[in-house]
């Protein structure tokens, strides 16, 4: 009989605690999350909200890339720079002055973006975002502001090296442009208008583009990625967040992005950044000559019969190549180990060779076929005239 009571309140007691954990669960679910003990499991173990799922589902989900962004973002800053109005001109002229005032110009403003590749704080970004800079402001996605110091600068290939003073820095990863293929998905990474971070997506375009008449020596990389004013310098990474490019130019009637854009290939910017790192500049192979285009119209004024090469039009007197016997009208065939077919070709393979160690040339002359020893020296200093 004693037992009959006991179960029978223990009965009651679990109708009551189950009535008790219905009602919780139907009219005020959120007590057990602030109570886990209901549930008998610990916070941490609590089952997943459902904005948690979501919010996982979305970074996993295919064609998402906000992990290459997460990634690549916080060491991409926007650049601000200043430059402080020459004196002088008319402002020193008394009619000017009795008739206008004294007037006082403001700095001139300028906006690009870079990104950080070392924990020491360099930072690679265009030349002609830096080019006429008195002051250098940079801003992390993080909130910090430092002042930046010019490293070094290359005006043939359109790059600088900045350097900040800052403790934990982000550091994006280089990556290898060279695996780029065309089709691959790219994402551009910048400050485009000054209006804040922003990240666009697109896909490798083209590769190798040349003769556009924005460096000395180029390479780029095209994408449809958008690209605007204030991108220059920013980050081209693939969809890993590795760095692909240095966003540089973009092809446009409007100003703003038509879908052509173009970034100098990381393994170009590797090597301009340590360079300059560790020698101050870059230092470039030049042997002094006028390369250009093998046309039939040049093949049959020049006498040979090429189906490849480069043409010398001009050679520098007392130049490396004019003392090694290079004469205007010889084909240039070979550098090196490294066929010529393009003048590009022939401007990288030349500047890449090292100053005062001789070097071969295969060389076409009419119907001959020469080697000549060419020990070049090393590229003059010529600057650039700004083009953005």
């Amino acid at each position: 009989m004693k037992m009959k009571k006991l179960w029978s309140l223990f009965s009651q007691v679990v109708t009551v605690l189950l009535a008790v954990w219905f009602i919780l669960v139907t009219l005020k679910p959120e007590w057990l999350h602030e109570h886990p003990s209901f549930a008998g499991l610990s916070l941490s173990q609590a089952p997943e909200s459902v904005s948690d799922v979501a919010e996982r589902d979305r970074a996993s989900a295919p064609g998402s890339f906000s992990q290459a962004a997460k990634k690549a973002s916080p060491a991409v800053v926007s650049i601000n720079t200043s430059k402080v109005p020459e004196k002088g001109g008319n402002k020193n002229d008394p009619w000017q002055r009795f008739f206008f005032g004294e007037r006082e110009e403001a700095p001139t403003a300028g906006l690009g973006s870079g990104v950080i590749v070392s924990p020491e704080g360099y930072i690679l970004t265009n030349y002609h975002v830096v080019e006429e800079a008195d002051e250098i402001e940079v801003s992390l996605t993080d909130g910090r502001k430092s002042k930046a110091q010019i490293i070094g600068v290359d005006p043939d290939s359109d790059l600088a090296v900045l350097k900040i003073k800052l403790d934990h820095l982000p550091v994006i990863v280089l990556g290898k442009s060279e695996h780029l293929q065309v089709g691959d998905q790219v994402l551009a990474i910048g400050n485009p208008f000054g209006v804040g971070q922003t990240v666009t997506s697109g896909i490798v375009s083209a590769l190798g583009r040349n003769q556009l008449g924005l460096n000395t020596f180029e390479n780029f990389i095209q994408t449809d990625a958008a690209i605007n004013p204030g991108n220059s310098g920013g980050a081209l990474v693939d969809v890993y967040g590795n760095l692909m490019g240095i966003n540089t130019a973009i092809f446009s009637r409007s100003g703003g992005s038509m879908g052509i854009g173009f970034a100098i290939p990381v393994a170009t910017a590797q090597q301009v950044l340590e360079g300059i790192v560790r020698d101050g500049q870059v230092t470039r192979g030049w042997i002094g000559v006028e390369p250009t285009e093998l046309t039939p119209e040049l093949m049959q004024s020049f006498e040979v019969k090429n189906t490849k090469g480069v043409a010398i039009t001009g050679v520098l007197q007392n130049g490396p190549a004019a003392t090694a016997g290079i004469k205007p009208g010889d084909v240039i065939e070979q550098v090196g180990s490294t066929p010529i077919t393009q003048v590009a070709e022939l401007l990288s393979a030349v500047a890449a060779l090292s100053p005062k160690k001789p070097v071969e040339f295969l060389i076409k002359r009419k119907d001959q076929e020469l080697k000549l020893l060419v020990t070049p020296a090393q590229r003059p200093k010529i600057k650039r005239q700004s083009q953005r």
